[in-house]
């Protein structure tokens, strides 16, 4: 019960603002929650990327140690998550803007997590999460990329000019120099920033299909478990079986457990897949997030 409490303080302010989304829904047109959309993918989400992966210093030992774990999760979450292929939407660019649900995560929830961690080192996180936010989003990108036919030249370029993936790349360039960004620079990013997340889930509020909230079918069943269930039993089942153990252990199980990440309705939206059922599973994984992920803390 202790560590439920701190783990519902953090996600319940999220929900809230889904719900408090759903309730403004009619004061903007669609076109209009499109332009929020698009807002949060060219400046605020970009923004956040940067200051998260930027703010610490990245130790060059730390990130050879660290990074390659981290990515090994998110292509176990790439691959699990295309056994929902079958069942989700026709049209690929719609499931890709789906799929990515299966390895994304969300940065803010993993450091409530790791603060409410038995011997919780805010560090080991931050590493994870500035190594893992780059090639999350190159996947992600690739995917949707693919997704909207275009041919391979013109997708190379959507993905090296992608906002997220330059915003993030970026910052872990700034945190391995160990460089300091001035102050000056730094201080309106951060505003920027701040308001990436509470934007992006009042447009989750909005765009979501609230009568599917509670109910899993077999589509979002599949991609909620790859998240919250296989990759967090996947690193904990490998290290008990090679006999790993240790904070970075602890720490990368609770860094896959983390529900998924509300910027992926932003992407999603920008390459002009079906918003609906990726604000849907955002909502639901946070949810649910708010009963596996305090099991995997005291598991870890």
């Amino acid at each position: 019960m202790s560590t439920l409490v701190p783990i519902l303080a953090g996600l319940i302010p999220s929900f809230g603002l889904v719900v408090l989304g759903g309730l403004v829904r009619r004061m903007l047109t669609e076109a209009a929650w499109i332009g929020v959309d698009r807002l949060n993918f060219n400046i605020l989400f970009p923004a956040l990327l940067f200051v998260s992966a930027a703010a610490r210093p990245i130790a060059v030992e730390d990130a050879l140690r660290i990074g390659p774990a981290v990515w090994a999760i998110l292509g176990a979450g790439l691959v699990l998550g295309w056994f929902a292929r079958s069942a989700g939407p026709e049209r690929f660019l719609d499931f890709a803007g789906t799929w990515q649900l299966a390895w994304r995560f969300n940065t803010a929830i993993a450091f409530v997590a790791v603060g409410v961690m038995p011997g919780g080192d805010v560090g080991i996180m931050a590493v994870a999460v500035g190594m893992a936010v780059p090639m999350a989003n190159l996947l992600a990108v690739s995917a949707l990329s693919r997704g909207g036919s275009l041919g391979p030249l013109e997708t190379v370029r959507r993905i090296v000019l992608n906002p997220y993936l330059l915003s993030s790349a970026g910052g872990v360039a700034v945190g391995l120099s160990g460089l300091t960004v001035p102050a000056l620079v730094m201080a309106p990013l951060d505003m920027l920033a701040q308001a990436a997340i509470p934007v992006a889930l009042l447009s989750v509020g909005a765009t979501m299909r609230w009568s599917a909230l509670g109910r899993l079918d077999r589509f979002t069943g599949v991609l909620n478990a790859t998240k919250l269930l296989a990759l967090p039993a996947l690193v904990w089942g490998l290290s008990r079986l090679i006999g790993a153990e240790g904070a970075l252990v602890s720490h990368l199980i609770v860094f896959a457990a983390i529900p998924t990440s509300s910027g992926a309705h932003v992407l999603a939206s920008a390459f002009g897949a079906d918003r609906v059922p990726v604000a849907t599973i955002i909502a639901q994984s946070t949810l649910i997030g708010a009963v596996t992920l305090p099991i995997w803390i005291a598991l870890a």
